[in-house]
């Protein structure tokens, strides 16, 4: 596929980063959809007037963040867009619909236990308490996209696997009446686990981003501790900054 991309051979910026930048630009904004081939590395040189090095290199940064794939025969084509989530009270499957993405949800849990003692604490409720325990992997089509584990109070909502796998938790708790109002929720990361990198199909010690959140219902219970992890390739978390 032939885009007109903009370099700036003025700019310190190097052209390499710069055409990596671009043709991510592309990649989110749907001009290059996922399938789509791009041009070849001389193809590109010529047209644009750049080394073959520095092509590759620019094409290599994306095959790196799992944006592009280089398949023999076929060309260098287009994997997906990285979704990129605002920090918002939100779930991944209403972010994934909301962005015309494909999630798609298998369930490896759903087991009623004992709360541990960080469960506990987190929601509240006395150590040993009845807790709903969840483990999913979402994906967004074909693709492993997070590993999330929830822990709800006993009493809040009774669920099946077939539910959980064709609707997101967050919708299933609204329709039960559970209004979500806040939640505290930290950011971190971290290499991933021999388990988690066999569930999300990456390298073991692959970067992943973690969210840890406490969610609270309207009247200032909390009805949610979750812990996922997500592919870093694929999946970054955006915010606003305001000058206080």
């Amino acid at each position: 596929m032939t885009l007109d991309l903009v370099l700036d051979r003025r700019s310190p910026v190097p052209l390499y980063y710069q055409l990596s930048q671009e043709l991510e630009r592309a990649i989110s904004a749907g001009e290059l959809k996922p399938g789509d081939r791009i041009e070849t590395e001389v193809e590109i040189s010529e047209r644009y007037g750049l080394s073959r090095p520095t092509v590759r290199q620019a094409i290599q940064e994306l095959v790196n963040k799992g944006l592009l794939v280089r398949r023999r025969g076929v060309g260098t084509q287009v994997v997906h867009a990285q979704l990129r989530r605002p920090v918002e009270l939100t779930s991944l499957y209403d972010d994934l619909t909301r962005a015309k993405h494909e999630p798609r949800t298998t369930v490896l849990k759903l087991a009623r236990q004992r709360a541990k003692p960080v469960v506990a604490e987190s929601l509240n409720i006395d150590e040993g308490a009845e807790v709903l325990y969840l483990e999913r992997v979402r994906f967004d089509g074909a693709q492993p996209l997070a590993l999330m584990h929830n822990w709800l109070p006993g009493d809040l909502i009774d669920t099946t696997i077939e539910e959980l796998e064709s609707a997101g938790l967050y919708e299933l708790l609204r329709r039960s009446g559970v209004q979500m109002r806040i939640a505290n929720q930290r950011i971190g990361a971290r290499g991933a686990s021999t388990a988690e990198a066999r569930l999300l199909k990456v390298k073991s010690g692959a970067p992943l981003l973690t969210m840890e959140r406490i969610t609270f219902d309207d009247t200032g219970r909390a009805i949610e501790y979750a812990t996922h992890s997500y592919r870093a390739d694929s999946y970054s978390f955006e915010t606003t900054l305001v000058e206080r």
